[in-house]
């Protein structure tokens, strides 16, 4: 193999990756998973962790009545975010455990764990979520 070759795949092997995957909570009760929905970049719970009698299977806390059936494992937790150079903005982050739904961010933070910030007017919170395999 050509030298070249290898400098290019060493290169590649150390690009940075994007948003798109299966993340950990910073709680480590769920798995997110980030892809592309049309445009724009989505979430969706593909697994829970939390085990016990009082985890809830559906959106029990969902403001909706109508929606509170729907299972947790599929449910869509990031919407409507689009690109913003090395973030993500302009979407919604759903939190099942409060039924709220916050304005957030995704950006990763250097050690290639997903920074997740949401907010409520002008406070903002961020959590750490990482990348799963």
């Amino acid at each position: 193999m050509p030298a070249f070759s290898i400098v290019l795949l060493i290169a590649a092997g150390a690009a940075p990756q994007g948003v798109e995957g299966n993340w950990l909570t910073d709680d480590r009760k769920g798995v997110v998973q980030i892809a592309p929905c049309g445009q724009q970049m989505c979430g969706r719970i593909v697994q829970v962790l939390d085990k016990g009698p009082n985890v809830p299977a559906t959106d029990i806390n969902n403001p909706d009545p109508k929606r509170r059936s729907q299972p947790i494992v599929g449910l869509l937790t990031l919407w409507g975010f689009q690109r913003d150079g090395a973030t993500w903005k302009g979407g919604r982050a759903y939190d099942p455990k409060t039924g709220r739904s916050y304005r957030a961010t995704l950006g990763l933070n250097p050690d290639g764990s997903l920074k997740v910030t949401g907010c409520v007017l002008f406070v903002c919170e961020g959590r750490r979520w990482t990348r799963t395999r």
